[in-house]
């Protein structure tokens, strides 16, 4: 059966990839009002992950968007 709504899915998507970013922005913020004066090798370590999930869920976001009709032209100077 085809979706009549497909539309509508889409948003949602959309709508939960935005939620998920924003979590995942939340943490590194988080991250960055603990961070000692002298970070350690593990801050470092939890830092470059806290940005590759940020990095993801961005992307992911990206891509719902895109498929929810918000593709925006490239904001890059040619």
């Amino acid at each position: 059966m085809t979706d009549l709504y497909p539309a509508a899915d889409d948003r949602e998507l959309l709508r939960r990839a935005a939620t998920a970013h924003t979590a995942a922005a939340a943490d590194v913020e988080a991250f960055l009002r603990r961070l000692p004066e002298v970070p350690d090798p593990a801050d470092v370590t939890e830092y470059a992950d806290l940005l590759s999930r940020e990095e993801r869920a961005r992307t992911d976001r990206q891509a719902a968007a895109d498929a929810a009709g918000l593709r925006l032209p490239s904001m890059e100077s040619e």
